[in-house]
């Protein structure tokens, strides 16, 4: 049992009527077979089409391994012996753009990067071509750019057809057959000749821009991602609406943002080390308040103190400087919708700060916490200053016991 695929001569019909051969299943989802299809199932790095059968959505479409047969896979059952299908448009169009684009620049970066293709992805979201050379440089990019827009812009006549083994033994193939039998071939005006059976564009302006979107070293090969037609030009209005709002933001022209952000990186990086300076001093003479406060217990100097939405990086170094002296002990909070509890202890002192705190967490009803004998930090839970001061009076009570 096989299905008469006629996406192969023609690409552009998206509605057409067949009869059903066979009812089956595929993943577990409803199936069915017809005796002849425009319906392009998924290969070749090529997704599916999707569309409707009598009104019931063709979610996927594959190939049966056993007998080549082509697998419309429904979102619900279908009984029937005929049924009129209906492929979506835009995204046959996108995937025909694609595909066209792909042979074309797969074909320039051949001819001027000296990169071969070894793989083609495509997805609703990206679009991709892994190529055999990884140190491609920018001028390789923008002369193989540059080589399949003016090949698309020639507007070339794209041919596909099933040539005879004498010709295509003599045809120039840039990827060789990996099937057997019958080989479907397409040719872009001359420029690139390749065994294909997917759906292609008749004429090559069809395809659109051509655009080299990101390009990304890989081990030994690098990955591009491009886009055509229709979803080169949603990329270009959407990095063009951001590009437009920087330039608007930082009052300048679209092409000196690159050298306004270097500077404010400049500028940020200047005023990040002043912060740093700033607050290390500030934790210092923090620091030495506190120490002064310090109250005896029976296991060393005790320190406690909460603070209401303390940057809690700021608070770790206070704890951190408090317990450079010896027989210090500080228990920290820090109240708010996310209340922490930092608890130290000096180098000198055999005290497990682990279990101190997770009685101070017990009281605010968190366990979410843990540290190391000198040093342990949690909470995690909306907690206030007066809520924080009494898990920490409940905890330093136990190191005069």
């Amino acid at each position: 049992m096989t299905t008469e695929r006629l996406y192969y001569n023609d690409s552009y019909t998206l509605a057409f009527e067949a009869d059903v051969l066979e009812a089956t299943t595929y993943a577990r989802h409803p199936a069915l077979i017809l005796d002849r299809t425009y319906f392009y199932p998924e290969g070749g790095g090529q997704p599916p089409d999707q569309g409707v059968l009598n009104g019931v959505p063709v979610i996927d479409v594959q190939t049966r391994e056993s007998d080549r047969a082509v697998l419309h896979v429904l979102k619900g059952e279908l009984t029937t012996r005929k049924v009129a299908g209906t492929i979506d448009a835009a995204r046959r169009n996108d995937h025909m753009q694609h595909h066209s684009g792909q042979h074309i620049l797969s074909q320039a970066l051949s001819q001027a990067a000296h990169a071969e293709t070894v793989s083609v992805h495509m997805s609703p979201d990206s679009m991709t071509i892994d190529v055999d050379k990884p140190d491609l440089s920018l001028d390789d990019l923008v002369a193989a750019e540059e080589l399949a827009n003016q090949v698309t812009f020639e507007n070339r006549l794209v041919r596909t057809w099933f040539p005879g083994a004498d010709e295509l033994a003599v045809l120039r193939l840039r990827k060789l057959p990996d099937v057997a039998g019958k080989v479907r071939v397409v040719d872009i005006g001359g420029f690139d000749i390749t065994a294909c059976g997917g759906t292609h564009v008749a004429r090559s302006a069809e395809i659109g821009l051509v655009k080299i979107v990101r390009a990304e070293r890989r081990g030994n090969t690098t990955r591009l991602e491009f886009r055509c037609g229709w979803r080169a030009l949603r990329d270009y209005r959407d990095k063009n609406a951001i590009m437009n709002q920087l330039a608007a933001e930082l009052t300048v022209g679209y092409w000196e943002v690159g050298n306004s952000v270097t500077r404010l990186q400049a500028e940020n990086k200047i005023l990040r080390a002043d912060l740093k300076a700033a607050r290390d001093t500030l934790v210092e003479a923090e620091g030495a308040s506190l120490l002064a406060s310090a109250r005896p217990t029976a296991r060393g100097q005790l320190i406690t103190v909460v603070f209401d939405g303390r940057d809690a990086n700021e608070l770790k170094l206070l704890v951190s400087k408090l317990t450079a002296q010896t027989g210090i002990i500080a228990l920290i909070g820090n109240a708010g919708e996310k209340s922490g509890l930092l608890f130290g202890r000096s180098a000198d002192l055999a005290l497990d700060m682990v279990s101190l705190l997770k009685m101070a967490l017990k009281r605010i009803g968190s366990q979410r916490g843990g540290g190391q004998p000198s040093f342990a930090q949690g909470g995690g839970v909306p907690a206030s200053v007066a809520e924080l001061e009494a898990a920490i009076a409940e905890a330093a009570q136990s190191l005069d016991d």
